[in-house]
């Protein structure tokens, strides 16, 4: 086990990181593309202005784990250990990643890039989307209850294909609840 480390300025793309478990390790500007960390464990782990974009987390744990201004593109959350599943993203680029069928429970986005996100079938239940872009995110059949999209922008989602009660959106969000029925608001 790697405990209480700090890894700055690497390329994990040219010299791959150990595989193992890293326990209240800092990562900080660290290049994760096309990396595989399947199987590995992060637990009370900080990343802060990497990027991981393709990087394979099958199978990996991800418990405790932020994330900060980082680049995530494409990346299969659903793939990871859902067990222990706990991460947080501020001021993130998560384009194109996928979230499918997990739960994340009073997860928070703050400050990030959503676009083309993946939420299917996923239980967001008392989640925040804190000034988040959702241009492109797919809702389907997700459990929204209690959700706050009062700072988010750029929604599109049907009520009716998802479990709303509770969810909280602005006057300037409201919009993307009707798209469907392609009504002009004025």
């Amino acid at each position: 086990m790697i405990e209480n480390k700090d890894f700055e300025d690497l390329n994990y793309s040219e010299k791959p990181l150990d595989k193992g478990e890293y326990e209240d390790c800092r990562f900080t500007n660290c290049n994760f593309v096309n990396v595989d960390l399947s199987n590995m464990s992060f637990t009370d782990c900080q990343f802060t202005d990497c990027h991981f974009s393709l990087t394979n987390i099958n199978h990996s744990v991800l418990n405790d784990v932020s994330f900060s201004n980082c680049k995530l593109l494409g990346i299969h959350f659903n793939n990871c250990d859902d067990l222990f599943l706990s991460i947080s993203f501020d001021n993130c680029n998560l384009e194109l990643s996928v979230f499918y069928n997990l739960t994340l429970k009073k997860m928070l986005f703050k400050n990030c890039n959503l676009t083309g996100v993946d939420f299917t079938e996923t239980n967001l239940t008392g989640a925040t989307f804190q000034n988040c872009n959702l241009k492109n995110a797919l809702f389907q059949n997700t459990t929204l209850e209690r959700v706050n999209f009062n700072t988010a922008y750029n929604i599109s989602l049907d009520p009716e294909n998802n479990r709303m009660k509770h969810a909280k959106f602005s006057k300037e969000n409201i919009a993307g609840l009707l798209s469907k029925y392609q009504i002009k608001i004025t």
